[in-house]
C-alpha cells in the first residue's frame, strides 16, 4: 500500500484544491490531509476564510482524502512522514524545493491555473466594496 500526505490551508475550498487532492490520490491508495491549524496560520501570516473546524468539514466530503490530519507548526512533516509511514509528500510548486530534505519522494504540483484562493478573496472583497 502506498502512503500519500500533502498539506494546505484549504481556505475558500475551490476546483484547484480539488484537482490537486485527485492527482495527490492517484499517486497511491491512501491519501492524508494536514490541514494547517488557525493558530498555525497565524504563524504564518494567513488570515483564512474559514476557521479550521469548517475547513475539515469541507475537506470530509471531497472522494479522494481518506483521513485528515491537523497541521500545527513547520517540524510536524518529518513527524508525519515516519508516523504515518507516508512514501509521497505532494506539494503545490510553490514550495519547489522546500522539503527536498524530508525522508520520503517528494512530488511538487503544478497550480492550477486561473483560480487561487487569492483571487477568490479578491473577487469577493470587490463585489463587497
Amino acid at each position: 500500500m502506498k502512503n500519500i500526505l500533502t498539506y494546505g490551508t484549504f481556505d475558500a475550498l475551490h476546483w484547484g484544491h480539488i484537482k490537486l487532492l485527485k492527482r495527490a490520490k492517484e499517486m497511491g491508495d491512501y491519501l492524508y490531509v494536514g490541514v494547517s491549524t488557525d493558530e498555525f496560520n497565524e504563524i504564518k501570516g494567513k488570515k483564512s476564510i474559514f476557521n479550521e473546524i469548517e475547513r475539515v468539514k469541507l475537506l470530509e466530503d471531497v472522494p479522494y482524502v481518506d483521513e485528515i490530519i491537523m497541521e500545527n507548526d513547520w517540524a510536524q512533516k518529518e513527524k508525519d512522514i515516519e508516523k504515518y509511514g507516508i512514501d509521497i509528500l505532494v506539494m503545490g510548486e510553490d514550495w519547489e524545493g522546500e522539503f527536498n530534505d524530508l525522508p520520503c519522494k517528494v512530488v511538487y504540483l503544478p497550480r492550477t491555473e486561473g483560480i487561487s484562493t487569492n483571487k477568490i478573496k479578491q473577487r469577493c472583497l470587490r463585489r463587497v466594496i
